[in-house]
């Protein structure tokens, strides 16, 4: 029997690659079978009937979740944030997220649509490398990271201090160092230290390296293979690149709904915590981004766009609302979810700013 690849069925059927990945792992093809990482589809199998529906799942479907903890992460936003999918008439078929950071509206746009393309990007590469090493390697990665939980967890605290420090050093040690070879031990210990470190905190100095202390949690889930799993599942054609924002350009048309959620504004001189990466996000770089977004408004794309409310502490302050002037801006409540300052963590107003 001859066999094609999802790529070429694509081709031949006139769908995306990631939809022919989707009907082969739903048993829709007939006699398509997994070898290695790639579909392999008899080359005179016909394309399935379309019976996408964009609902949520049926009753028992695994949805997966964010697999790290992320500042500024967006599930206490989701129910406002869903209110704008613009997904229910099937003309928008794809879906961009620029600044993905933890993936909380990533998720539930997968967990809910079946989309044609989708495309994630960050500037923050371990970040990045994470999520290509769950949807490509999650077998070693699971295995590693059950290695690290049962000896992390087998410790008293100050031998889990010692650990925690010894693996914080060696991750700080790989980020300096390319080697594609390393790239499932460092996702490993990026999840390692998210799930062990202060409040779940990501943060660099100016060298980019990873500083933040051990925090306090007596039975850390380490390893969380179920959702591991099914995050690996729903990556399974996602395009995923390490880069700037403006890498989406040529992904972005009219049939696609976009989400970003970039570095927030800080509320106050004192406040400024945008160190996911060593770059910082001053105030033209909003300014560039709110260009960009004008640009692809003329696209004809569907955007939404969330950032910090400056009224919050200034009512005179109107940054947002002059760059984002030919826009809706919504003002909605949000609760500041990581702050060092556990007093500091209170209802505060949001932006949510789309063209629609």
């Amino acid at each position: 029997m001859e066999y094609m690849s999802a790529k070429e069925a694509a081709r031949k059927w006139g769908i995306s690659q990631r939809r022919v990945a989707v009907l082969c792992s739903e048993n829709r093809v007939n006699n398509a079978s997994m070898v290695g990482n790639m579909w392999i589809i008899p080359a005179n199998a016909k394309k399935p009937n379309d019976a996408r529906s964009l609902s949520y799942p049926s009753q028992g479907a695994k949805g997966a979740k964010p697999f790290l903890k992320w500042a500024g992460g967006k599930g206490q936003l989701l129910n406002e944030i869903e209110k704008y999918y613009p997904f229910d008439k099937g003309i928008i078929t794809k879906y961009a997220e620029p600044f993905v950071g933890g993936g909380a509206v990533l998720f539930d746009i997968l967990n809910k649509y079946d989309l044609q393309e989708i495309y994630i990007s960050d500037i923050n590469e371990e970040l990045i490398n994470a999520y290509k090493i769950i949807r490509d390697d999650v077998d070693e990665l699971i295995s590693l990271l059950h290695k690290m939980q049962d000896e992390f967890l087998a410790r008293e605290l100050e031998e889990r201090k010692i650990y925690y420090l010894s693996k914080r050093e060696y991750f700080n040690e790989l980020k300096i160092n390319y080697d594609e070879s390393i790239n499932i031990k460092k996702a490993g210990l990026l999840i390692f230290l998210n799930k062990t470190c202060f409040n779940g905190l990501f943060r660099v100095n100016k060298k980019g390296l990873f500083n933040v202390p051990m925090g306090s949690y007596k039975n850390p889930l380490i390893c969380d293979e179920n959702n591991l799993r099914a995050v690996a599942e729903k990556l399974k054609g996602v395009r995923i690149v390490c880069g700037d924002y403006k890498l989406s350009r040529d992904f972005i048309d009219g049939r696609t709904f976009v989400y970003f959620d970039p570095p927030y504004r800080p509320l106050t001189n004192t406040a400024n915590f945008t160190s996911y990466t060593k770059q910082a996000f001053n105030d033209e770089n909003q300014k560039e981004l709110a260009n960009f977004v004008n640009e692809l408004n003329k696209k004809g794309a569907r955007i939404v766009l969330s950032n910090s409310d400056p009224k919050n502490s200034d009512e005179a302050d109107d940054f947002f609302d002059d760059i984002y002037s030919a826009h809706k801006i919504r003002r909605v409540a949000a609760s500041r979810m990581i702050n060092r300052k556990a007093d500091s963590r209170g209802k505060i107003k949001e932006l949510l700013i789309s063209n629609f």
